[in-house]
């Protein structure tokens, strides 16, 4: 598949993201198209990875994958020249936030095989984590699977409206971690350390904690409770971080994150 045509709508973070993890992966860059309407994008986007555009529809018609990869707001607009445009050779693989596909099919007719997918920012460093669905089947899940394949892991769901969970989850969870290695290097400033030490102690432990969790397959309760000796550090930190509510926090705001999912798709 590393010859297959695959156009992309949009060419944002996540857009860049995508293409880089499939350029990574061996893909042909010349086989990679983007349509945007920021000129500076695109040409930012061909000088890093060599790829081309999609200055018509004739040009996006030859991809027979076509990524949606634009604002849940810029939907209606960026579809509009492609209704009834589709058909049975396409896959349309859209990862705009909330969007469902009866939605879609609404705006693109019946004949569009679709598959969302809720892929992550790591996959500009072969790291993501996509989750997918569709009710067509055959090459056109494989080539979904491929595509965010290129960028890290995936895995499929049987029940669309799963999809704004895995949002909330993994499609937002990079920030989530992001914001905690912030604070962790913001806290080890207060004590003293020097932005610098501060920042590479708080980077490392993320990297090596998250490498634990994946390779060792042991589940994170496990792995946390390896390193919480009774009465010590890890201990205090833990016991006040319980204390000041922080499971309920993180319910909350992963629950926020999928409540807005549903809005972006209403």
């Amino acid at each position: 598949m590393k010859h297959e045509q695959i156009a992309f709508i949009g060419g944002g973070n996540m857009a860049e993201a995508m293409i880089a993890g499939l350029v990574r992966a061996g893909h042909e860059a010349s086989a990679i198209r983007v349509r945007e309407v920021r000129a500076e994008r695109v040409e930012a986007l061909q000088e890093s990875y060599g790829i081309g555009v999609c200055a018509s529809l004739e040009a996006l018609s030859e991809a027979s994958i076509v990524v949606l990869a634009v604002k849940p707001q810029q939907v209606a607009e960026a579809l509009a020249p492609l209704a009834g445009w589709f058909d049975e050779r396409h896959t349309l693989v859209s990862i705009v936030a909330g969007l469902p596909l009866a939605k879609l099919r609404a705006m693109l007719g019946d004949r569009v095989h679709i598959v969302r997918a809720m892929p992550n920012t790591p996959a500009l460093v072969g790291a993501g984590m996509a989750a997918l669905f569709s009710d067509s089947e055959g090459e056109h899940r494989e080539h979904a699977e491929y595509l965010l394949r290129a960028c890290g892991e995936a895995l499929w769901v049987e029940r669309e409206k799963d999809m704004h969970a895995v949002t909330a989850v993994s499609g937002s969870g990079p920030a989530y971690f992001f914001l905690l290695a912030e604070l962790l290097q913001g806290a080890g400033q207060t004590l003293g350390l020097s932005s610098d030490v501060a920042a590479k102690l708080a980077t490392q432990t993320a990297l090596g904690a998250g490498k634990m969790l994946v390779e060792s397959g042991r589940p994170a309760s496990e792995l946390r409770q390896q390193v919480t000796s009774p009465g010590g550090t890890t201990q205090a930190a833990l016991d006040l971080m319980l204390e000041e509510g922080m499971p309920e926090l993180v319910r909350k705001a992963v629950a926020a994150a999928a409540k807005r999912s549903a809005e972006l798709g209403r």
